[in-house]
């Protein structure tokens, strides 16, 4: 059984699942506890069935929040998805490019500068917008 992260190949993909409302986060099958530990900490909540056989895991952006607020959480997880190295998409609907924008700037601002961590390394340039990919 996929899910879309399957699908397309990606570490997570960010969509609202037909007739809900809800925010999904779905990650590959089998997905590393790391990146499912990284969506714990950007402030989505980890959902998993357990079966005979596999364990499904998903995550879900709290529908305590309103619309707005759940848009801007799926929004800021993006910058810190993309420099920990993950692919990443969004549903178009769902991005909010000023939160995009912040979220982008604040990460960096806690990334070591590339001269403090190896004079000889060149700098990695941090993604500039996130994948966006309509159904």
């Amino acid at each position: 059984m996929g899910n879309r992260a399957d699908d397309y190949g990606t570490d997570v993909e960010f969509y609202v699942k037909a007739l809900t409302s809800t925010i999904y986060a779905a990650t590959p099958t089998g997905a590393s506890e790391k990146l499912l530990a990284l969506l714990d900490r950007l402030g989505l909540e980890r959902q998993e069935v357990r079966t005979g056989g596999p364990v499904y895991v998903w995550h879900t952006v709290p529908d305590h929040l309103s619309e707005v607020e759940q848009k801007r959480l799926a929004t800021r997880a993006i910058p810190a998805l993309l420099v920990a190295g993950y692919k990443v998409n969004i549903d178009p609907d769902l991005f909010d490019e000023a939160t995009y924008q912040q979220a982008a700037r604040e990460v960096r601002a806690r990334q070591p500068r590339a001269a403090t961590r190896s004079p000889a390394s060149p700098a990695a340039s941090p993604p500039t917008a996130a994948a966006h990919r309509t159904p």
